[in-house]
């Protein structure tokens, strides 16, 4: 292939983004509808985008194939999969507890909960900024018990409207980070990305110009598919079939009576992700684990915890401040490796004349750096239009950003298709200016901050930063992908909150898996605080944090064999290394073993072979999800992830 057909091959088409954005609304709809009315897997719950995968599967299997076989030159090119993939994993971001999962009942819920017994009517509503909630109680009772009639639409507007400014400066801030920073991940630091091993598999070519590609022709692709979607159609059946065996793939060991717990399990698709992690990345991925479970258990055994500390359902005190710690080291000593980098970017974005040539990104570097600028900005004045101090306001989203970056290049360089932060902006600004400072109307209003930063199962910064990953392969004129993104993040948006609305007037969301929780823990959370306040603390777990990753940082530069990778003491302290941390060490294992006694050809050659163990989990999740649909089933899941 010359230049010329490959640069054609790889461009960035009208075309793709057309596929893509179509996509995006079916993965829009289909997700909310998924989780709650079939309640089956769910495709789209968390960074790992699986939604993406399943449709890709069946995109490449399908009018892939059909187009070429009309015409062979009107099958996809590689660009334009690039690009439906990209916008796919945008989409999968949005539907579930990216926005609509957390956004609907957050915004309705205090009114529709307050009783007597907590008093939120008179400690909490005389507060609220009503601009941003459904304050209509009848409306608000027909979204939780269900409406004759069509949705009541006009009470719903003005606060949808709001929340539709903050995501996309929120938004508009992540890309522009993640643009900034693509360059020195993808090209100077070569961050692995295990998660893009599979797209970039299946697309790769043999130089057979066949429309199945060679990934598909692997028998060893197909037996590693073969064993998850086996396995867990055998656990699927159960709900069909009862007389179908049980299937137990994790047991419980208590440490200290139940003061902590080591969960051993196995779980295929990490497993297959696993394997293309660094080896050193997994080694203390699992060991700084352990090491956390036993200083968890012995915290608790000792009492060491105390109740006042109490920071919210999503951060933990003592351990959500020493993993907020340790990922501030993080993204600090990465900003200083990246300093030479950043230094051209800024430079460019002064003279764009002059410096590196960002023709490659989506985003030219002045436009990023306006657009970090930007929407940083609006989301600052909109937090204080909210009640939030003029001056705290910044906490927030410095500590939002510091947190989805530090996650987002977590997820790049180990591939965890699930990672959770223990504490989140909410919690950081409570601890570090004290509830004093924020005053009565400021905590109600920080109450709010977890609808766009609460519940980090899915974060728009990792299939951002995975997206550039694969925007790195494309040619052409890479700007149209961000017009290709926003339209994503657009359709997504709406399409999501509106289909979700509907569903919830339809058969009321206390039938549908719209958590209750959510709906309270914005003002459940600022009652308690403004009930029994608390002045700054957390400072010195955080240092200790802080420090811990510094110096494991310093030891892994300057001591050549150091086994322990920085990154493992960081993800230890997410909860959810609790259901995968086993299946991280088998992964360990396998590797070390296949390249200590195989070497890199053994290594390669079963490569495929853990790809398909991936991708076979996530098919079958989907395969049954339609399943479901057409057979009226409800509540049969298959666990991804735990």
């Amino acid at each position: 292939m010359d230049a010329g057909e490959r640069l054609r091959d790889t461009a960035v088409t009208v075309r793709g983004l057309c596929v893509g954005c179509v996509l995006a609304l079916g993965i829009a709809i289909g997700a909310p509808y998924g989780r709650q009315v079939i309640q089956g897997t769910s495709l789209a719950l968390t960074s790992a985008t699986p939604a993406a995968f399943f449709l890709f599967f069946l995109l490449l299997l399908s009018l892939h194939l059909f187009l070429g076989w009309l015409r062979r030159d009107w099958a996809f090119s590689r660009g334009e999969l690039l690009t439906v993939f990209f916008l796919m994993m945008v989409a999968s971001a949005i539907p579930t507890k990216g926005v609509a999962g957390l956004l609907l009942p957050m915004i309705t819920g205090t009114y529709y909960y307050a009783s007597p017994e907590n008093d939120w009517a008179h400690a909490i509503h005389p507060y609220l900024p009503t601009w941003l909630l459904v304050d209509d109680p009848v409306v608000v009772q027909g979204f939780y018990e269900g409406w004759d009639g069509p949705v009541p639409w006009d009470a719903w507007l003005q606060p949808l409207g709001a929340w539709l400014l903050f995501y996309l400066a929120f938004y508009l801030a992540q890309t522009s980070i993640m643009v900034i920073l693509r360059r020195q991940w993808v090209q100077h630091e070569r961050l692995v990305y295990p998660l893009m091993q599979v797209p970039l598999a299946m697309l790769q070519d043999d130089g057979e110009d066949r429309l199945l590609k060679p990934f598909f022709r692997r028998g060893s692709m197909w037996l590693g598919f073969a064993v998850p979607f086996v396995v867990m159609s055998v656990y699927a059946l159960q709900k069909y079939f009862p007389v179908f065996p049980p299937l137990l793939l994790h047991t419980q060991i208590d440490l200290f009576g139940e003061y902590a717990q080591f969960r051993v399990g196995l779980n295929f698709l990490m497993l297959g992700f696993g394997y293309f992690i660094n080896t050193s990345v997994s080694f203390s991925l699992w060991v700084f684990y352990l090491l956390h479970q036993m200083q968890v258990g012995t915290m608790a055994y000792l009492g060491m915890e105390s109740a006042h500390a109490r920071l919210g359902w999503w951060t933990e005190p003592g351990m959500g401040h020493q993993m907020m710690g340790a990922l501030i080291a993080l993204l600090a000593v990465s900003l200083w490796v990246a300093r030479a980098h950043l230094k051209e970017v800024l430079r460019k974005a002064w003279n764009p004349a002059a410096g590196i040539d960002d023709a490659d990104e989506i985003l030219s570097y002045r436009a990023a750096v306006i657009g970090l600028a930007s929407g940083t900005g609006i989301m600052w004045l909109w937090l204080w239009a909210s009640g939030i101090p003029f001056f705290i306001a910044p906490v927030f989203i410095l500590a939002a950003l510091t947190i989805l970056t530090s996650l987002a290049r977590i997820i790049s360089e180990t591939g965890l298709p699930i990672i959770k932060a223990t504490m989140i902006p909410a919690g950081f600004a409570v601890s570090t200016v004290g509830v004093p400072a924020l005053g009565v109307k400021g905590m109600v209003a920080t109450g709010y901050t977890m609808v766009w930063c609460g519940d980090l199962l899915v974060f728009m910064m990792a299939p951002l930063a995975n997206g550039l990953k694969l925007a790195s392969e494309t040619g052409g004129n890479r700007r149209r992908l961000f017009w290709g993104v926003l339209a994503a993040m657009l359709v997504a948006l709406v399409a999501s909150v509106w289909f979700t609305v509907e569903l919830a007037y339809e058969h009321g969301s206390m039938n549908l898996l719209i958590s209750d929780h959510y709906a309270r823990e914005p003002s459940r959370f600022a009652a308690e605080k403004i009930a029994a306040p608390t002045g700054p603390d957390g400072f010195l777990r955080m240092g200790g944090g802080a420090l811990l990753m510094t110096v494991l940082m310093l030891l892994r530069q300057h001591f050549l064999g150091w086994p322990l990778h920085p990154l493992g003491f960081v993800v230890s302290h997410g909860r959810v290394m609790d259901g995968i941390w086993f299946t991280i060490f088998l992964a360990w294992l396998c590797k070390s073993a296949v390249l200590k006694y195989g070497g890199a050809s053994a290594y390669r050659r079963l490569q495929p072979f853990f790809l398909g163990l991936a991708l076979g989990h996530i098919v079958v999740g989907g395969f049954w999800l339609v399943i479901d649909g057409f057979t009226g089933m409800v509540g049969n899941r298959i666990h991804l992830y735990s």
